[in-house]
């Protein structure tokens, strides 16, 4: 019952008051209206309103109000086998597998959970996470030399890669490595509406993100090796002739905080598309291609893009109208006078448009959006970010042949937006030449946050901290041991487990079954 508690938890269990914060607005001959969530959502609670709209919290956007995320276990009741079914799911530790396909090389593992008092990896002194030091030994059973190219898959997403990022070394000395990253790894998902008899139903859409929220969700994306194969292959190249209409040089009268400028025009909808960038708000008539865009005019105060583009897809517009507005409801009978902007048309493609925009985001609005230092920014690799956003363009954007309701407006701010927080698998490339009959050492130093129950929930497993670790899913390593260990646990308590550590007896190190695809171990920091 886990998303149910939180409901209960923040208040937000009217159905009414779901609906409505979940769908555009419809009038009479459907006629529909937006405002963008930034604006709109402000009188909710933060945080539900991010369950809502956005498909919520990592790991959470599968589940059900009354139901468990992955079906393996409901209201946090773990199962012997599988552990517990988490509301926040950070994903598992994956193995090491290589580039090339080879029946030279085999391979031992060893992972140690380091969890030190205090270690969490900002210097925060609090117990969470562990430092985990995942390792393998590479042997060359032939008499010819061996060079692969190492892959170490890991769970992130762009917002959180600086501290995500493993280190690695190989034999000892640090080494450097190429990133490759991976499609956004989860799915979509309706709104949950009540279905008047006590329970929810899902409407059918696909306005919500529906994050992995179990070990098994990646198991699905990765077995088959074709999100690897699509993940080291080229992005898609977006040049389609698109026609932009930038707004710049903005004006407004003073003593209107609010003051908005919107955008009118027909379009013939099965000939022009036409997305948005820096937009705040819109309304529309799909019987007769009418369109509204608008945006609060820039003010020096307000947090918000500045950026200003329509961008269109097939047939120019004919003609439009810009009209100023005392407020973003754009209402008739609310005109405003001394609204005015410069509005610049060219020609070019999406993908430069693309370029442009991801890097207006990058240098103007990810960091305080995230709450990222400029730091952490700035380590985000330009064209690894740039091509995320391109997939998920093709993908379940815009030009997508099965368009997703979420981005069925053509607001390249969220595509953009959530190409950066949106979780993916990440692989660290990391060339490897193993001697004839030799062998090499090769090990990943990462930073590893646990899956976890929020503290509002109600959840009995709050304070617990979950960690998922697999030893063969997306590898074709012939592996011939796997071990694990723990450092530093005289701070944690073991709940449940089942790598077969005991505390008690001493019992840090154990060798584990490589016919077992899963192992779980679940903690709680002493006082």
């Amino acid at each position: 019952m886990k998303a149910e508690r939180l409901f209960r938890v923040l208040g937000l269990v009217d159905d009414d008051l779901i609906e409505e914060a979940a769908s555009p607005a419809k009038g009479r001959g459907g006629f529909r209206k937006w405002i963008a969530a930034a604006a709109c959502l402000a009188v909710l609670c933060a945080v539900g309103a991010g369950w809502l709209i956005t498909g919520g919290f990592r790991g959470m956007g599968a589940s059900a109000p009354g139901e468990s995320g992955s079906g393996i276990a409901s209201d946090n009741e773990p199962l012997s086998v599988e552990g517990t079914t988490f509301m926040s799911y950070a994903g598992p530790v994956f193995p090491l597998t290589l580039a090339e396909e080879t029946n030279a090389l085999t391979a031992e593992r060893e992972t140690t959970w380091d969890f030190a008092p205090g270690a969490y990896h900002d210097g925060t002194p609090r117990q969470w996470g562990a430092s985990v030091a995942d390792s393998y030994t590479l042997v060359n059973i032939t008499e010819s030399d061996q060079t692969v190219t190492a892959l170490y898959p890991f769970v992130g997403s762009f917002t959180e890669l600086e501290a995500q990022c493993p280190t690695v070394t190989v034999d000892g000395q640090e080494a450097e490595g190429t990133l490759c990253v991976g499609s956004y790894a989860g799915g979509f998902q309706g709104v949950w509406q009540s279905d008047g008899q006590g329970g929810y139903v899902l409407d059918g859409t696909t306005l919500n993100l529906a994050h992995p929220d179990s070990w098994m969700d990646y198991k699905a994306l990765l077995e088959d090796g074709r999100y690897l194969d699509a993940a080291l292959g080229d992005g898609p190249v977006l040049d389609i002739p698109v026609t932009v209409y930038e707004f710049t040089d903005f004006q407004a009268p003073e003593g209107y905080d609010a003051a908005t400028q919107a955008v009118e025009f027909t379009i013939d909808q099965e000939k022009t598309a036409v997305y948005s960038y820096g937009f705040n708000g819109g309304a529309w008539d799909p019987g007769t291609g009418w369109q509204q865009r608008s945006y609060f005019v820039p003010n020096g105060q307000r947090r918000e893009k500045d950026r200003k583009l329509l961008v269109v897809l097939g047939e120019d517009i004919e003609e439009y109208v810009l009209q100023g507005y005392k407020d973003g409801g754009c209402d008739r009978g609310e005109e405003l006078e001394g609204v005015s902007c410069t509005v610049t048309r060219r020609e070019t493609t999406l993908d430069e448009v693309l370029d442009l925009l991801c890097r207006d985001y990058l240098e103007t609005y990810a960091g305080w959006q995230y709450g990222m230092e400029d730091g952490a920014v700035s380590a985000v690799p330009f064209a690894l970010f740039r091509r995320a956003v391109g997939e998920l363009m093709v993908q379940y954007g815009p030009v997508s042949e099965a368009v997703k309701d979420r981005y069925a407006d053509g607001r390249l701010d969220d595509i953009i937006s959530e190409a950066m927080s949106q979780e993916r698998v990440l692989y660290l490339a990391v060339p490897v030449t193993v001697p004839a009959g030799g062998q090499v050492n090769i090990t990943f130093l990462l930073w590893k946050e646990p899956s976890f129950d929020f503290g509002c929930s109600g959840s009995e497993n709050v304070g617990l901290q979950g960690y998922d670790f697999v030893t063969r899913l997306g590898s074709n390593l012939a592996f011939t041991e796997q071990r694990a260990a723990l450092t530093n646990a005289e701070s944690i308590q073991i709940q449940r487990q089942n790598f077969g550590f005991d505390l008690e007896k001493g019992v840090t190190e154990v060798t584990l079954e490589l016919e077992t695809e899963h192992y779980y171990l679940e903690i709680r920091p002493k006082e």
